[in-house]
């Protein structure tokens, strides 16, 4: 089986140039109007701050932005107590870090929410503003592993799926040439790739044999005049271009422009140290891969390889 390519460290430096980390968000909620700006202006260098009110309106704010690194929520409110919103988020945003401040001795409410898992810390007003933003960094540091697990499992679920739905179909049709178009739909969406084009390759050269898939049912393959593919087959080793636009390489090579393609990732699939095909996958915005999604693709293309070519076709 081939080893991974030689210029991942040339993807990896692309991949982090292009996404500079974005700030974590926040979510404060309390109905004091001054406590609540207080709280905004504590860490608003540090993450993106929503607020919010009231626990109801709070419920509305994160139906709108989604899933928040940590929340800090008082716990006496108007309506619904702080542990009571808390309990509301938990079936949609498990990762949630939760914090509950509160001015009273609500013991029993805060132990049944701790137990529950609801509440990762509890924070007595008045609250000294470098321990709070102490406790808020350590639940953003405690939100990140757990994303960080959480993206570990369904990487290692997508892998066995991804491996096994490729040998599946293989296993289910009767021709080579008949499996590339299914297998191309199962790495573009596993990928979220706008479009993924699986094409044959014998003596260094594309032949006309490929399956395609794309999320809008149209894609033009041009894979033959594409710098990237070329290289790719020369050299065995995967290609990418994280941001065409920004890509001296590429930024004026037409048919980029011409399909709005933003990103390219192009793997080779070999088989006895030859290039028998490519996987090219394309998508319409910078590439938002990790370097162990791009370890997952090449290695699972290897293995793609080892199906294709000694799968017994009926």
């Amino acid at each position: 089986m081939n080893n991974l390519p030689i210029d991942l460290d040339n993807i990896r430096n692309q991949i982090m140039t292009s996404q500079r980390r974005k700030k974590q968000k926040i979510l404060v909620v309390d109905d004091e109007p001054d406590n609540l700006d207080l709280l905004y202006r504590t860490f608003r260098r540090d993450f993106q701050v929503l607020k919010a009110d009231s626990g109801t309106n709070a419920l509305q704010v994160l139906a709108e932005e989604g899933e928040v690194a940590v929340i800090i929520s008082d716990q006496r409110m108007p309506e619904m107590k702080g542990t009571e919103f808390l309990s509301k988020t938990l079936p949609q945003f498990p990762d949630t870090v939760r914090i509950i401040l509160t001015g009273f001795t609500d013991i029993e409410d805060l132990v049944d929410a701790i137990n529950a898992g609801q509440v990762y810390r509890y924070i007595t007003k008045p609250w000294d503003p470098e321990e709070l933003k102490g406790v808020v960094q350590r639940a953003a540091e405690t939100y990140d592993l757990l994303k960080q697990r959480t993206e570990e499992l369904r990487r290692a679920n997508s892998q066995m799926g991804l491996l096994t739905s490729s040998i599946q179909l293989v296993k289910a049709v009767s021709s080579k040439e008949e499996s590339l178009a299914p297998i191309a739909a199962i790495y573009g969406e596993t990928f979220a790739a706008d479009g993924c084009i699986l094409q044959l390759v014998e003596n260094g050269s594309l032949t006309s044999t490929c399956g395609t898939f794309s999320q809008d049912g149209i894609l033009d393959n041009w894979l033959d005049k594409d710098p990237l593919a070329q290289e790719s087959i020369a050299t065995s080793n995967m290609k990418v271009s994280v941001n065409v636009t920004k890509d001296e390489r590429l930024k004026e090579v037409a048919h980029y422009s011409d399909t709005d393609t933003k990103s390219h990732l192009v793997v080779p699939v070999v088989h006895a140290n030859e290039v028998t095909a490519v996987l090219s996958l394309q998508w319409k915005k910078p590439c938002t891969l990790r370097e162990d999604e791009l370890k997952l693709i090449h290695f699972s293309a290897q293995l793609l390889a080892l199906v294709l070519n000694c799968a017994h076709y009926t």
